[in-house]
């Protein structure tokens, strides 16, 4: 392991297919490769253990947290390799009609340190006919997390809650250093909004961005952006993947949280306000916790 005040972080970039076995090899041989480079922190992507849009097959796969095969797994690496493993998501099954989709922080004893449901579902159509429908079949977290890494504070997120700030500013005001955003990009999406949104995450909470992704075709013909980031909390981009399944890896001096902070010290800054016209717009706008 490094010292107290640096460590190494590695994103593992994947390409995960329809059935779990075959996405845990994939993201075992991968979480190896880090670890060997030494790796102290590894993220996996969004949906670690298979990428299904079809509802049958995917309920036919699902195993709860507890029986989970690919959970159990990461947990044994973790202890195998002494690294913190953060298996971006998995998905599992929550009830007879809904799934979850979880993300899991993992020690280096094999134990599960924190675990977080995504709060935001991706349910859109773009102008190109793609369309997707994440709450059909999962259900939505209510909570966000926060969890402890020997480095500083992590605060755990998933893809899509990348596009809503509010959750960001509150890890942060939580005492986060460290935020994850493990996610499935579509391509035309991460072309578009993928690294703005991610170093906008960075520099207004004054936090690290660690963001594994999916990449590329995968077998459900579902193409993913790939591009895997480490941010720092200025801003700058450290390491960033392509669109082929691989790992990068920054070392990461938790000091520059502070030094980002005391630049620009927009986090104590913040103030309560109202809006001049509460009831205007559509009701789903106030539904954001503090809203009037």
């Amino acid at each position: 392991m490094s010292d107290n005040r640096t460590f190494t972080a590695a994103m593992v970039q994947m390409r995960t297919g329809l059935m779990p076995e075959p996405s845990l090899a994939q993201a075992t041989r991968l979480i190896r490769q880090a670890a060997a480079n030494g790796a102290d922190y590894v993220q996996t992507p969004e949906v670690s253990n298979m990428m299904q849009l079809n509802r049958k097959a995917l309920f036919e796969h699902l195993q709860s947290e507890e029986d989970d095969t690919s959970l159990k797994a990461y947990r044994a690496l973790a202890a195998e390799l002494g690294i913190h493993i953060h298996v971006g998501s998995l998905a599992l099954r929550f009830s007879p009609e809904k799934a979850v989709n979880r993300s899991f922080l993992i020690g280096p004893e094999g134990n599960v340190l924190a675990s977080y449901d995504k709060i935001h579902m991706f349910d859109i159509e773009l102008p190109d006919g793609e369309s997707y429908r994440e709450s059909a079949n999962y259900q939505p977290g209510e909570t966000a997390v926060i969890s402890d890494l020997p480095w500083g504070r992590v605060g755990l997120t998933i893809c899509y809650d990348v596009r809503f700030p509010a959750l960001y500013r509150a890890l942060a005001e939580s005492g986060a250093y460290f935020i994850t955003v493990p996610s499935a990009f579509t391509r035309k999406t991460g072309e578009a909004h993928w690294h703005v949104l991610l170093r906008a995450r960075a520099i207004e909470t004054g936090c690290f961005v660690f963001a594994a992704a999916q990449a590329g075709l995968h077998e459900n013909k579902r193409e993913t952006y790939g591009h895997s980031l480490i941010i720092d909390p200025w801003g700058e981009i450290l390491a960033e993947g392509d669109v082929e399944p691989g790992i990068i890896m920054a070392k990461i001096d938790p000091a520059k949280v502070e030094t980002a902070r005391r630049a620009i010290p927009s986090l104590q800054h913040g103030r309560r306000f109202g809006v001049a016209d509460p009831k205007a717009g559509p009701d789903h706008l106030h539904l954001v916790r503090g809203s009037v």
